[in-house]
């Protein structure tokens, strides 16, 4: 198992960064707003535009979070989340993220999850649109949500409550902040949560954030292509 530090942060910083998250949002659409105007360049499709104030958005996040654990407690920052390299290679861990998103699509068929129109299904309407969604769900939103969640909150859960609960409950806020993405489908809510417990038993078992991205970025990917194989079909999608 890698061996990365104990959570050395506190509640309070968790709070300052949840705190600071809708901000950020908001600055990064104005700033990636203000952008274009000054140089006189329209976004062509409603995704470009809402992927790159997320990724602005996510940046200015990952500035806090570096100035939380490098500032304030002068630490090193990647180690700290535990951003190391597993012992696991990648490969297998990608195969995992496959095996989980198979495993959470027989547990959907179970629930009987409604097939509903979604947001995300809104940005596909074209062959740009559908190249920076799927690049942005198998880099950035990995990355980042895999640092936030099992990088940075698990850890603090898991040394105040214990493996499991600590598991569960960094799993939980990840399923609501997808909750819009699904149109607030709870039978999607609850699938995206039991995601994030198998991402965040990945992190624990490890040490490392990096496997549970490399896991999460296939997960992904797996129910992309998975989606793609749908919207091929109709006839304003390509």
């Amino acid at each position: 198992m890698a061996r990365t530090q104990e959570a050395f942060w506190r509640y309070q910083d968790i709070a300052l960064f949840v705190a600071l998250t809708l901000p950020a949002m908001l600055l990064g659409h104005l700033l990636v707003l203000g952008f274009t105007q000054l140089i006189r360049l329209r976004p062509e499709t409603r995704a470009e535009m809402l992927i790159s104030s997320q990724f602005t958005g996510y940046g200015l996040l990952l500035l806090a979070l570096y100035g939380i654990i490098r500032v304030q407690y002068r630490r090193p920052f990647w180690e700290s989340l535990g951003w190391v390299r597993p012992e696991e290679s990648l490969g297998i861990l990608a195969l995992q993220g496959i095996g989980l998103a198979l495993a959470v699509a027989m547990v959907g068929a179970l629930l009987q999850t409604p097939d509903i129109e979604t947001p995300m299904r809104e940005l596909l309407a074209d062959r740009r649109s559908v190249v920076l969604v799927g690049i942005f769900a198998v880099t950035l939103g990995p990355f980042f949500e895999e640092l936030a969640f099992r990088g940075f909150l698990q850890p603090l859960l898991v040394r105040s409550l214990g493996t499991a609960p600590g598991i569960l409950l960094a799993a939980l806020p990840f399923g609501l902040l997808h909750l819009q993405q699904y149109a607030f489908s709870w039978r999607h809510g609850l699938l995206v949560t039991l995601a994030g417990m198998a991402f965040g038993w990945i992190r624990h078992r490890t040490g490392s954030t990096m496997a549970a991205t490399a896991a999460h970025a296939a997960y992904n990917l797996t129910f992309f292509i998975s989606l793609l194989t749908q919207w091929r079909h109709l006839p304003n999608a390509w």
